[in-house]
């Protein structure tokens, strides 16, 4: 059976952008898409769906919303299978039940109401977070979203996630024809350069020699798999959320690692992918690690 790419629809203009970069990620991969809209409006107005010209106005609102994203998949990509669900839930509870039989969830950065003021909807924050497969958060400007850097950015740290990650950063470039450019910051304690400056420059290269084959360790997992994608790296002397950060401007993904807690906790996304799901300048993946 083949996984739909799900995507998550609000009307807003981030779900519009989510559902333009769903529908180009299906056609390159061959998946169907599936719109899903959750709502609790059910719950306070205390009816249940039901056909008839006494409908509640906000499922007709929320029948239109899906339509006019349906049209719009159809309209980009054709020859890509949509369905769609409208579900009487919350839309974290909704998306998290989607995600095991997803291939992926994609998500705008912001929703509707008082968290359209936020960097990152509460939304997309918390289904990042805790579902267990692929979510991408769709930042960026419109040529970053149509894949016009031909660059895919994998961010290597030190979470037990960064082998997921690579697989799946090593699939996308592939699926782009492009290079992918895994990242590894390093950085020295403070105190090292105080006390042993004359050693400076020779622990330095060691710190580097370091990032360079953790870099190998992490790639080396999927190599063979993806022995066709051109891989490049680069080692950055410094913080790995600023990194990362400078690299988005020109890539047309980044994709990041994070590791499982304990079930009832969810995933730890940690600074670093909570920093560039903030800010980064295109669209952001994250890549659970279900071992």
């Amino acid at each position: 059976m083949e996984l739909p790419v799900v995507v998550g629809v609000d009307g807003s203009e981030g779900s519009l952008r989510a559902v333009d970069w769903a529908a180009a990620e299906a056609e390159r991969s061959g998946l169907p898409v599936r719109l899903v809209h959750a709502s609790l409006w059910e719950h306070y107005e205390g009816v249940r769906p039901r056909l008839g010209a006494d409908r509640p106005s906000e499922q007709v609102f929320a029948e239109n919303l899906v339509a006019t994203a349906e049209e719009r998949v159809h309209r980009i990509t054709p020859d890509v299978k949509v369905s769609t669900d409208i579900q009487p839930e919350d839309p974290v509870t909704a998306l998290l039940r989607e995600a095991p039989e997803a291939a992926l969830v994609v998500l705008g950065p912001r929703g509707h109401g008082p968290i359209r003021a936020m960097l990152l909807g509460s939304v997309s924050l918390a289904v990042a977070a805790r579902a267990h497969c692929p979510v991408v958060v769709v930042r960026g400007d419109q040529p970053d979203r149509r894949s016009v850097h031909h660059r895919v950015v994998l961010g290597v740290g030190h979470s037990a996630g960064s082998a997921a990650a690579a697989r799946f950063a090593l699939r996308e470039a592939r699926l782009r024809g492009c290079e992918l450019l895994a990242v590894r910051a390093w950085r020295r304690p403070a105190y090292e350069s105080v006390t042993y400056p004359s050693a400076d420059g020779e622990r330095a290269g060691a710190d580097q020699r370091e990032a360079d084959e953790y870099v190998d360790q992490v790639l080396g997992v999927v190599d063979d798999e993806y022995s066709d994608v051109a891989v490049g790296r680069k080692l950055v002397q410094g913080t790995a959320h600023q990194a990362l950060l400078d690299e988005t401007a020109s890539a047309d993904l980044l994709v990041v690692g994070a590791k499982r807690r304990h079930i009832s906790v969810g995933l730890q996304l940690g600074r670093v992918n909570h920093t560039v799901l903030h800010h980064a300048a295109c669209p952001v993946a994250v890549v659970p690690d279900l071992n």
